[in-house]
């Protein structure tokens, strides 16, 4: 049985189609008239942080940190040789990355694209993990993790959820460590393989010179039928509170770096179009680049054009990222925190509202020429029980009092972490 459903919006003027193949994948399919390029990315809700999980009514399994990061390297390879070979034959660029709560592959194309999706959909439907393959890629992955060790960009942001977290597994290395991965196995691999590469897990999502029908033919030619199964994932409770509230690093940087992080007490559920659309806004409001907080700590000289911030979300977490070089990053962040704060006491100024709302949707409106933009925010959404015109609407007609709410909800400035890196001075 097959669903295809036709997705519109009346302020963009655009569609998009929703299939719900018999295989069990959700398939998006976004064309775009006039595009010579089409970008595809197929994604698994499985990432780092689903290192405890029951498939139906199985036992409990428990896996090594970083062993979604390495099925994600081993899945490119069969006996035949790695799909990378295939891709280069087709003139594809292909890649993968693998997040806290995610695995994706993707390839992008102005040629060939059938024979391109096609590999695509071979690949991650055809395992092949021996022992001497497993052994091989710990090295690999070992110089990995020790590279990512060794950057300060990258220790200075974990280092901030190892403040934030006491027990969520997103404070561990997406890679996990060496010893974690010496722990993988090609038995533990199938094991994960086959409870999360279920395709009723999984979610194929394309942008740009293609059509649901060109799609369907491949698809229907490709997809091995799943049985649907439950995945329940554990995880360990989490207090609201901050585990730290300041942690360094000594690293040789000429500019120390820092991260401010906020920690949002969530339920069971992500947030809703209308919560994400409201969090976008108020932090463009906060710290966009023409914004108050932005020019007095550029005026001051405690940030450059590497200050930035984010939104990260994913099962049992939540939380605020501020962050940049800095050359006095407690003062920088007493600033943040201050602003916050007034924020609060104030409320939000109608212009500056204004103002943000039109950037966050302007932007926004802005990335539905990319395909790669449209195919990866499907996915996301996908994950997170979201639907993407809606999320446009929900900026549009967001109001002050949205945005005051998601205040209260995820920036207390009482409860966050910094974490800095900075040199031996």
């Amino acid at each position: 049985m097959m669903n295809i459903k036709t997705v519109e919006s009346n302020i963009l003027n655009d569609k998009y189609y929703v299939i719900d193949h018999s295989s069990g994948l959700r398939i998006y399919v976004y064309p775009k008239e006039g595009y010579r390029s089409t970008y595809a990315i197929i994604g698994t809700k499985y990432g780092s942080v689903n290192t405890k999980f029951r498939v139906d009514d199985g036992d409990v399994i428990t896996v090594p940190d970083g062993i979604a990061h390495y099925l994600e390297h081993k899945l490119f390879e069969s006996e035949d040789g790695d799909a990378f070979a295939r891709y280069a034959k087709t003139g594809a660029s292909a890649n993968a990355y693998t997040s806290f709560e995610k695995t994706c592959y993707l390839f992008s194309c102005t040629n060939n694209f059938e024979q391109s999706l096609e590999i695509l959909l071979d690949f991650v439907q055809s395992p092949y993990f021996t022992a001497e393959t497993v052994a091989k890629e710990q090295g690999i992955i070992g110089q990995e993790i020790k590279m990512y060790d060794d950057s300060p960009n990258w220790r200075v942001m974990f280092n901030c959820l190892v403040g934030m977290y006491h027990n969520h597994p997103v404070k561990i290395d997406i890679a996990g460590t060496v010893e974690s991965i010496a722990e993988i196995t090609a038995e533990k691999l199938y094991e994960c393989y086959n409870s999360f590469y279920n395709l009723n897990n999984m979610a194929l999502c394309i942008a740009g010179n293609t059509n649901v029908e060109q799609v369907l033919e491949i698809a229907d030619r490709m997809l091995k039928p799943n049985k649907k199964q439950k995945i329940e994932n554990f995880f360990p409770d989490e207090p609201y509170e901050v585990a730290q509230e300041y942690i360094e690093q000594k690293f040789p940087v000429t500019i120390p770096l820092f991260y401010l992080g906020f920690k949002e007490n969530i339920g069971e559920k992500p947030a809703t179009s209308r919560q994400l659309a409201a969090t976008d806004i108020l932090l463009s409001v906060l710290a966009s680049s023409s914004g108050t907080l932005h020019s007095k700590l550029m005026d001051e000289g405690l940030i450059n054009e590497t200050f930035s911030f984010e939104y990260m979300e994913g099962p049992g977490y939540a939380s605020v990222l501020f962050g940049g070089e800095s050359r006095n990053p407690k003062k920088a962040a007493q600033i943040i925190k201050d602003a916050i704060r007034e924020l609060k006491e104030n409320g939000i100024d109608k212009e500056d509202f204004e103002l943000a709302k039109r950037s966050v949707y302007g932007n926004t409106v802005s990335g539905f020429n990319s395909n790669e933009t449209i195919a990866n925010v499907l996915v996301e959404m996908e994950f997170n029980g979201r639907e993407l015109f809606e999320y446009v609407e929900a900026i549009a007609n967001a109001t002050i009092e949205d945005i005051e709410n998601r205040l209260d909800e995820i920036l207390d400035p009482d409860n966050c972490t910094l974490s800095v890196v900075c040199g031996d001075e």
